[in-house]
């Protein structure tokens, strides 16, 4: 398995290096919004801790990072009234993921509304704080 790379984009997120759209921390983890969502409030989860993806976590880290998975699944739910809650998690590139850094996606889903391919552009900083607010009001 290929070694975890401390200078992915998450990592610089965790550093401060690159700025996100926070809206959930502890001493474990890192919740900020996606700058390419695929609905309205999706958001991702992520533990402080480095690991590559499920595959080389610890079982540890996965413990005290699940239960803020759901946290945030029910506030998202509940902010954006959504008929249900997409939880996404990708395991290398032959899986889809892009980013070497364990992650969840976290997204609230409409009845009938399909999502937005997860590429082009980043979207608006201002439109997905006032996301961030919801779902912190939610919590």
């Amino acid at each position: 398995m290929t070694a975890y790379d401390p200078d992915n984009i998450f990592a610089k997120i965790l550093a401060g290096d690159i700025p996100s759209v926070k809206l959930y921390e502890d001493e474990d983890t890192l919740a900020f919004m996606d700058v390419m969502p695929q609905a309205p409030g999706h958001l991702l989860v992520i533990p402080k801790a480095g690991s590559r993806n499920l595959l080389d976590a610890d079982p540890a880290v996965l413990s005290k990072l699940m239960p803020v998975v759901q946290k945030l699944a029910n506030a998202a739910q509940e902010a954006f009234d959504a008929d249900g809650v997409f939880v996404a998690q990708f395991n290398e590139p032959a899986a889809g993921q892009t980013v070497f850094h364990l992650h969840f996606h976290v997204i609230p889903r409409h009845d009938g509304v399909p999502l937005k391919p997860h590429a082009g552009g980043m979207a608006d900083v201002d439109m997905l704080k006032a996301q961030a607010e919801k779902i912190k009001a939610a919590l």
